[in-house]
């Protein structure tokens, strides 16, 4: 099962990190005890102790320490969606404070809507929520850019070791490179895309290629071969320098 994730609800309400990381870092990834107890809790099959006093969605009991959370999950993660500390000589207050806070939510629920809830408790309100969606989908978006500079960085790395082009296929597109360095010792790049890949993700791929003026990309034709359908090229001179380092570290990471 996927590493648990606080809600961000009670990130900023229950554990004070009212700043979030940026969209690189996942909230699953963030340095507090609670969060990775959580984690390591819910990887496997251990056992798992339920609230028995919330009878409206299935939460689960996390302590160390002094913290105490609640955790829910989806197919997706586990969620810490409630956190707070035990207070001296009061083993499991957190979860009796929890569970009146929800009787209450029910009771006002119940005042204004119909039919009421049959349940003792409403909990609904500390689930996932629109902020935790659209920060999955950011964070998405990041991993996606990571996996797409990562590709170009390598693609990079072996052509300038092979002298020839390099290519993978990603997500819906493939992608080609070629390093090239002439008589005049300038290092020419060509980045050949074919499928679709919108502005944005061509400028990202354009972006991560080392050591080349983000300016100075133009629309080419790769040498000695004749475009494909579907097909866009762009050309630029990479730096000396930035190829020298790349080989270099290559060279170094040999095994």
């Amino acid at each position: 099962m996927n590493p648990t994730r606080p809600t961000i609800r009670c990130l900023r309400g229950d554990l004070g990190i009212v700043k979030l990381p940026p969209a690189r870092i996942t909230l699953d990834e963030l340095d507090h005890p609670l969060i990775r107890k959580a984690s390591a809790q819910f990887a496997g099959d251990s056992a798992r102790e339920r609230i028995a006093a919330v009878d409206d969605n299935i939460l689960f009991k996390v302590k160390i320490q002094r913290w105490r959370g609640a955790v829910w999950t989806d197919a997706r993660c586990p969620w810490l969606v409630a956190a707070g500390r035990r207070e001296d000589g009061s083993p499991d207050d957190f979860y009796a404070a929890l569970a009146e806070t929800a009787k209450n939510a029910r009771k006002s629920y119940n005042a204004s809507h119909t039919p009421p809830l049959t349940s003792d408790t409403y909990t609904d309100d500390l689930l996932p929520g629109a902020l935790d969606e659209a920060r999955l989908r950011l964070e998405d978006a990041e991993r996606s850019v990571l996996r797409m500079e990562a590709s170009v960085r390598a693609l990079v790395t072996r052509s300038l070791l092979s002298g020839r082009e390099q290519c993978e296929d990603l997500a819906g597109y493939t992608l080609a490179i070629l390093i090239r360095a002439d008589e005049g010792h300038e290092t020419y790049v060509g980045v050949r895309i074919i499928g679709h890949v919108t502005i944005a993700d061509q400028a990202t791929i354009l972006d991560a290629v080392p050591g080349c003026d983000r300016d100075s990309w133009y629309p080419d034709v790769m040498p000695h071969r004749d475009l494909e359908s579907g097909e866009v090229v762009w050309s630029n001179l990479m730096d000396p320098p930035a190829a020298a380092a790349l080989l270099a570290e290559a060279e170094g990471n040999a095994p």
